[in-house]
């Protein structure tokens, strides 16, 4: 198979394909019944035809048989006048007229036959036609039901292009949604640390904070060393109190009193 033949089969093969997923049988289906319908109107238009016809030549049958009858006519008062002459002419005549009658007869016969057969024709193609838009509505009635029942359990089903379509639109904001949650947390916990604070930049907020942490921190372990300090305090009070309670032996003399001499 050559390269153009091999060319030629693709892209019919596609084209067929192309064709058969944009082709809608209900479609297809009111275009043959219009189709049909056209067919019938013409048959109808050539009955219409043939009947004018016949009817035309039919007229001039009448004519020529009325002249017949005349001929006749003068042919008798031509013999009652005792003018032979005139009676052979009118007879002559009448002879002339006799053969188109014949002919004009057989015209008459052949186009009856005619608009006989296209009648026929035409009563049958209009049950046909009729028949055909009987089952046309009932293939669409038919198709429509199906088409909507595919679309009903594609849909409960997931697996049709729309709500193929949803489900991965949601799945993609869902996602789209952890990733900035997960993007917004991480920058808060860097926030928090400090570590995206710009280099050399000072940040009084922080170093307030900082420090104000600080003296907490400083004001707690004061607060508990003293507490310390006071409960040891506590504990040395007693027995320094109880030294003190006890009587001294020695007399103590005024301070400008002078000392006994031995």
């Amino acid at each position: 198979m050559g390269l153009w033949q091999r060319f030629t089969l693709i892209f019919k093969a596609k084209a067929s394909q192309a064709l058969d997923k944009a082709e809608d049988p209900r479609q297809t289906l009111d275009y043959s019944y219009e189709r049909q319908l056209e067919m019938l109107t013409k048959v109808r238009r050539g009955v219409a035809d043939v009947a004018t016809s016949r009817k035309r030549v039919e007229m001039q049958l009448t004519q020529l048989t009325t002249q017949q009858q005349k001929l006749s006519e003068q042919a008798q008062k031509a013999i009652d006048m005792g003018r032979e002459d005139l009676a052979r002419e009118a007879l002559t005549r009448k002879s002339g007229l006799t053969a188109q009658v014949t002919d004009l007869q057989g015209q008459v016969a052949q186009l009856q036959g005619e608009e006989e057969k296209l009648t026929n024709a035409a009563r049958q193609l209009q049950a046909k036609v009729d028949a055909f838009r009987t089952r046309k509505e009932t293939i669409k009635a038919t198709y429509t039901a199906a088409e909507a029942q595919t679309k009903i359990n594609e849909a409960f089903s997931g697996i049709s292009t729309e709500m193929g379509d949803v489900g991965q639109a949601i799945q993609r904001a869902e996602d789209k949604t952890a990733q900035m949650q997960a993007r917004a947390g991480a920058i808060d916990e860097l926030l928090a640390s400090g570590a995206l604070d710009e280099p050399g930049a000072t940040n009084n907020g922080d170093d307030i904070a900082r420090e104000l942490a600080a003296m907490s921190t400083e004001s707690d372990v004061e607060s508990e060393l003293a507490q310390l300090k006071a409960k040891s305090t506590a504990g040395e009070l007693p027995a320094a109190s109880t030294e003190a309670e006890q009587p001294s032996n020695v007399t103590q003399l005024p301070a400008d009193q002078p000392k006994p001499s031995d």
